[in-house]
């Protein structure tokens, strides 16, 4: 497949984020990484058995959220009725068959450099209209937006647009959505939602429910997800493929395992033809095929277990990514640890999680070995799309600490805090290059050290629904496509009709 015709394949048609009178709701035959009040019901009631379905992997089909609730909330009720209620109006929204349509305004003081699994507006200033239809076994939507001063020098775009079929349990897709793999709220090391999507094609399942076959019953209810994608013209090797993978597993309660790959390839003047694939594919890269070395491969393992305690719920995880590979397993590794619970105080739902992240390779367990993660001999852009990194917020070489929390209204209205301590880019270097001056590379320039404060607060406003936040940090923050202020705030409002 040539590079015209993935970016024909890729700019295909639309997504999500519809406001509801009284939260942020999607309408697409998904749940989309965005909504902190969908992962925090989704979570709650698979730790405390209530739904036998993975978590670990966004998009969340709604066919798995629905044939996964297993019983109504009963003697349960005050611990989960809020976040059942929810994830069933969701539901109700989502399964109606027909056109939709939302429209979305946003503005920030400045674009800013931590984004998290809900992320505020993108540029300073940006407007969207997205049109959906769905239908037995189709859906598909057409989302055409317009920026003000974008970062990555893009005014239009079609972020969000998708074209999606059903053929048996198999989703088949085209088209740019977010996705976040793995079970952190602050980061994802191997893929995020912290660049913008690139176009692909891509292959789910359905319903993850547990295989019928009998000896495969033990890996109990799974996902499986693969896309193939066209990143940008504008890098150091131009308009190179990527490859993502990801298998998710529950096999016992409360257990989420995760397997993933992201494979980049091709591009201007790199062979991208089948032998390149398969050799990526098993792992003969890293200079063993020299001038014909296939790409740039990372892979992880992640893991989460969530339990009950009382009429709560809590949680442990964490994930492991390689740059390189060494005896069939990842090498070069990068670590994300952390731990969340909920709370019900004053009449309202919490969420709270404490999160520590390293992407200096080998640093945490072993001897640091810097300009590595996120960054290649060949592929001099590194594992980044539009000047940002498609997977943790804070780029390679770094060292953070998180602690977030999320409080959700009975009425509908919700409020988030986090505190971060960062260490940025720690040996000082960088190998990332910038190959056009229109784009701002949000990549760390020499070591920083910083605090950060984020809040949100979100409501109901005009028949629609309006998410504040802001941003500030002790300094400010060097990037090689400038200097970020230290602080940004930024509004968002959707209204569906």
């Amino acid at each position: 497949m040539t590079s015209k015709h993935w970016t024909l394949v890729g700019g295909a048609v639309a997504c999500l984020i519809a406001a509801t009178y009284s939260s942020a709701a999607f309408s697409a035959p998904w749940l989309e990484p965005g909504d902190n009040r969908a992962r925090f019901a989704l979570q709650k009631l698979a730790d405390r058995g209530h739904l036998n379905r993975t978590t670990s992997t966004w998009p969340v089909m709604m066919g798995t959220v629905h044939s996964g609730l297993g019983r109504e909330a009963g003697y349960d009720a005050p611990a989960i009725g809020s976040a059942l209620a929810y994830l069933k109006f969701e539901m109700d929204e989502q399964g109606q068959q027909g056109w939709r349509a939302e429209y979305k305004l946003g503005a920030t003081s400045e674009p800013t450099f931590v984004r998290g699994f809900q992320a505020g507006p993108r540029e300073t200033a940006e407007t969207s209209l997205n049109v959906q239809w769905q239908g037995e076994s189709w859906a598909f939507g057409i989302e055409p937006g317009l920026e003000a001063n974008p970062e990555d020098d893009d005014t239009f775009r079609l972020d969000g647009s998708y074209l999606a079929a059903t053929a048996g349990n198999w989703v088949f897709g085209a088209g740019a959505i977010d996705r976040w793999w793995g079970p952190g709220w602050q980061s994802s090391l191997i893929l995020s939602n912290n660049a913008r999507p690139m176009p692909a094609v891509w292959l789910n399942r359905k319903n993850a429910a547990e295989p019928e076959t009998s000896w495969l019953k033990w890996i109990g209810p799974w996902q499986f997800t693969t896309f193939a994608g066209q990143l940008e013209s504008e890098r150091a090797v131009p308009d190179a493929k990527m490859i993502g993978m990801r298998l998710t597993i529950r096999p016992i309660d409360g257990l989420d395992i995760g397997f993933s790959r992201a494979i980049m390839f091709g591009g201007e003047g790199r062979p991208e033809g089948a032998s390149t694939i398969w050799n990526a594919l098993i792992g003969r890269d890293n200079g063993q095929l020299e001038e014909n070395d296939p790409g740039n491969q990372l892979a992880s393992i992640d893991a989460r277990y969530g339990f009950s305690i009382g009429d709560q719920a809590m949680g442990v995880y964490g994930q492991m990514m390689g740059e390189d590979e060494a005896g069939a397993f990842p090498a070069r590794k990068s670590w994300l640890l952390g731990t969340d619970w909920t709370t019900q105080l004053l009449e309202s739902d919490q969420q709270w999680f404490v999160e520590y992240a390293n992407t200096l390779a080998d640093d945490f367990l072993g001897n640091a070995m810097p300009n590595i993660t996120y960054n290649h001999s060949r592929y001099q852009s590194g594992y980044r799309h539009k000047g940002r990194s498609m997977a943790s917020t804070f780029d390679g070489d770094a060292e953070t600490l998180t602690i977030g929390a999320f409080n959700f209204f009975p009425d509908g209205r919700n409020l988030s805090a986090s505190v971060s301590y960062l260490d940025l880019n720690k040996d000082g270097q960088n190998r990332a290059i910038a190959t056009d001056d229109d784009i701002f590379y949000t990549v760390p320039d020499g070591n920083q050290t910083a605090a950060m404060v984020s809040v949100g607060y979100g409501t109901q406003f005009l028949n629609g629904w309006l998410d504040l936040t802001a941003q500030a940090a002790d300094k400010k923050i060097e990037l090689l496509g400038g200097e970020k202020d230290q602080w940004s705030v930024g509004a968002a409002w959707r209204y569906r009709f």
